[in-house]
């Protein structure tokens, strides 16, 4: 198998990989491997750990990441994620967190969420999405707290490029059950040439099925604050509305150095309708969703 993180390009870059997991009792851990390489071409790799209680952020030298060219496959420090599951050794900067996560098959979308856009050289950053949802299997210890999520739903999607957008919207939210479904919903702020404009991608899988509002499908964004979003794409529309919310602390890129602040809320609570035309598809409120917000500098 060949690894990378030799060929990622000197000029500044970043490529992070977001894990959550999640299981019916209210416990959720998030996991953010990346690798990054800034304006003077220093190259180094961190993993972000977020869960219901703290954050925690881990540098590493270069020589300690490796990914995968064409699959889902990262090793950073003694730990490791992969489509099969994620196995982690950590024991530093006063954080323990040991065990092994087995995942079931991956929700995949039918095509690229970027669609078009995927070719836009100029892009600050591309999103990704890797699974919609799939099964878990195992235990983690955090600081000596035993987390089993047997039961529990993970969620994997990837960003690249060189900066996060100045000013961008981000919501997830994935269930299980009769109508196990999900939802992930991105606004942001697209710098151009000349100027800039405001895109979004949105993906809703529900009953089997999965729902595409994007800029290059012709949704219009009626509205995005740190309160929430409305969307709206021919007889679809669908409002994101943040009821509770308590961000944490989290390293973003700026061209490749991850010198930026923001602050997610892992486990907000939102609530989200889904619409077709006047036929209300699904309400659902979910105190397991995810959602950021960032205003610009």
């Amino acid at each position: 198998m060949k690894f990378f993180h030799s060929a990622y390009p000197a000029e500044p870059y970043f490529e992070g990989w977001y894990l959550k997991h999640q299981n019916q009792r209210g416990q959720t851990l998030a996991l953010i491997p990346a690798f990054h390489t800034g304006g003077a071409g220093r190259r180094a790799a961190s993993l972000q750990i977020i869960s219901n209680s703290g954050a925690w952020w881990l540098e590493y030298p270069e020589t300690q990441f490796q990914a995968a060219q064409r699959q889902f496959q990262i090793q950073i420090g003694d730990s490791s994620f992969s489509s099969q599951g994620i196995c982690l050794h950590i024991e530093r900067n006063g954080l323990s967190l040991h065990g092994t996560l087995r995942y079931g098959p991956f929700t995949v979308l039918r095509s690229d969420i970027m669609g078009p856009f995927r070719f836009f050289a100029g892009m600050q950053c591309s999103h990704g999405v890797i699974s919609m949802g799939h099964a878990l299997r195992g235990a983690l210890y955090l600081n000596g707290e035993q987390i089993d999520f047997s039961d529990g739903i993970g969620y994997i999607e990837t960003d690249r490029g060189r900066s996060f957008p100045s000013a961008y919207l981000w919501t997830q939210c994935v269930w299980d059950g009769p109508e196990r479904g999900g939802l992930m919903l991105a606004a942001a702020t697209v710098p151009l040439p000349v100027g800039s404009f405001t895109g979004c991608v949105c993906s809703v899988f529900y009953r089997g099925r999965e729902y595409r509002l994007a800029t290059y499908r012709g949704v219009k964004i009626e509205k995005w604050s740190s309160s929430g979003a409305v969307i709206r794409q021919g007889k679809y529309r669908l409002e994101a509305e943040v009821l509770r919310e308590q961000g944490q602390a989290l390293r973003a890129p700026v061209e490749g150095l991850m010198e930026r602040t923001i602050h997610e809320s892992l486990c907000a609570e939102m609530r989200y309708r889904f619409w077709c035309g006047k036929d209300l598809l699904f309400q659902r409120a979910d105190r397991n969703a995810s959602f950021e917000y960032a205003a610009a500098n």
